[in-house]
């Protein structure tokens, strides 16, 4: 450290510290105070002043920078000459006496930079908390997972939480929104098992099936969220275990009556047959006539249809695929609908040109036949039900239809050709069409252009 005669040294003012230079040839002078031992001032070739602390601590000598030589140079005190605010000489005077105790003042500096670091990221993570949304997690969980899951089952979170206001086809009034598009306007944080207990309640109260659907979607969503590394402090991960929510859960039971009896079934065909859209027509009488799942059917395309071989394949949720019979009145109705895209049951208006909502056109035949609400879904159960008239083996039907088998012989031991479900099948769809009414076609009176197709 320079000696009090040099020209460098002197107790620090503001007009001298003002009025340092450096000198022309040279990066930075430095100036000591001699007032605040360690305290000095840097002055670079640019004009920039800073305050700096030198000491040395055994054989090594260290130097710091205190801050802009903007800063107050004495402590500022009050008459009692308790400190005020920060000044140079104080800090000059810590970091003294870290050095007279052996500490290194550039480790402390380390320590406060990590801690203060520290509580930026918990400040940043507690406005995550306060600003990211159940929705724009959901969104990203959706982009996430998409690859990972079945077209249906990415359908079934897109429809279940939209927001609802999208015109119906042919402009027939507004749909609802989804059971899960109340949820997505929170914030994560609070997304506790108390919202979910009041949710699943409010939305159990009208439509149960649905609300125990989507609480199985934000299940999966909450413990995505959980392990997320966004996410995972900003939502109670365990928050749907609560007693509170399962207690809340509807029982997965299924509807009541939501089945077509056999004197129903004349009544239920003339009026779908009497339905302006044929795709709307065939759609529905292939639903009862096959069994199959809602979604299996909409997304059924021309090429999964042999009429050669009387076979259709379909898109099974549960195997992947499975093959079914292309019975003879299937097959006329099938190929009797007209061949716009790739799709079976097609429709212009569609953005992805397929049919989308079957469920309007069955309601407006219900009501032109005076017959009660039955669901989509009531046509495959209606099919299972019909099917027992014929005495058809449950094994049987349950291949047709996708079922899992239910016992260890079905399971590991039956494997019937598609032939063998033909001979029930055609027996099932003549049963059906006799209660119908309608005449019973056979696959030899079938077309040749159709067998040639």
């Amino acid at each position: 450290m320079t000696t009090k005669t040099d020209p460098t040294s002197f107790e620090f003012t503001r007009a001298r510290v003002d009025a340092a230079t450096c000198q022309a040839g040279k990066s930075q002078a430095l100036y000591w105070d001699t007032k605040q031992p360690g305290l000095g001032l840097r002055v670079t070739a640019g004009g920039k002043r800073s305050f700096i602390f030198e000491g040395r601590i055994g054989r090594q000598t260290i130097r710091m920078t205190i801050g802009p030589a903007s800063m107050p140079i004495r402590v500022p005190k009050d008459r009692k000459g308790n400190p005020t605010g920060p000044g140079a000489d104080g800090e000059a005077l810590r970091l003294l006496a870290l050095v007279k105790a052996g500490t290194d003042p550039r480790a402390e500096k380390a320590a406060t930079i990590a801690r203060e670091a520290g509580e930026r990221s918990a400040a940043a993570a507690q406005k995550a908390r306060e600003l990211v949304t159940v929705g724009e997690a959901w969104r990203e969980y959706l982009e996430e997972r998409r690859p990972k899951w079945a077209e249906r089952t990415y359908r079934d979170h897109v429809n279940l939480s939209a927001a609802g206001g999208e015109q119906r086809q042919r402009g027939k009034g507004l749909t609802v929104a989804g059971p899960i598009a109340p949820l997505l306007a929170l914030r994560l944080s609070d997304l506790n098992a108390d919202v979910l207990a009041d949710w699943l309640t409010r939305e159990a109260a009208d439509r149960p099936t649905n609300a125990a659907h989507a609480f199985r979607l934000v299940r999966g969503f909450i413990r995505w969220a959980g392990e997320h590394p966004q996410h995972r402090a900003l939502i109670a991960a365990d928050a749907y275990r609560s007693k509170a929510v399962t207690e809340a859960v509807p029982s997965s039971q299924a509807r009541e009556g939501d089945c077509l009896q056999r004197e129903q079934v004349a009544l239920w065909f003339k009026a779908v047959r009497e339905l302006p859209n044929p795709v709307h027509a065939a759609y529905l009488q292939t639903a009862i006539l096959t069994g199959a799942r809602r979604e299996e059917l909409a997304g059924l395309r021309w090429e999964d249809v042999d009429f050669r071989w009387c076979a259709l394949t379909i898109a099974d949720k549960v195997e992947g695929q499975r093959v079914i019979p292309l019975t003879p009145y299937v097959s006329r109705l099938l190929a009797a609908l007209p061949r716009r895209n790739e799709w079976v049951f097609s429709s212009p208006a569609a953005t992805d040109g397929r049919l989308q909502e079957p469920r309007f056109a069955h309601e407006r035949a219900l009501q032109a036949a005076g017959l009660p609400h039955l669901t989509i879904h009531g046509l495959r159960r209606s099919f299972g039900t019909l099917c027992e008239w014929v005495e058809m083996p449950a094994g049987v039907v349950a291949q047709i239809q996708g079922h899992k088998p239910s016992a260890t012989a079905e399971k590991h031991y039956r494997r019937r050709p598609l032939d063998l479900l033909r001979m029930w099948h055609q027996k099932a769809e003549a049963w059906i069409l006799e209660q119908a009414g309608l005449p019973v076609p056979s696959a030899s009176e079938e077309p040749a252009r159709l067998r040639a197709v």
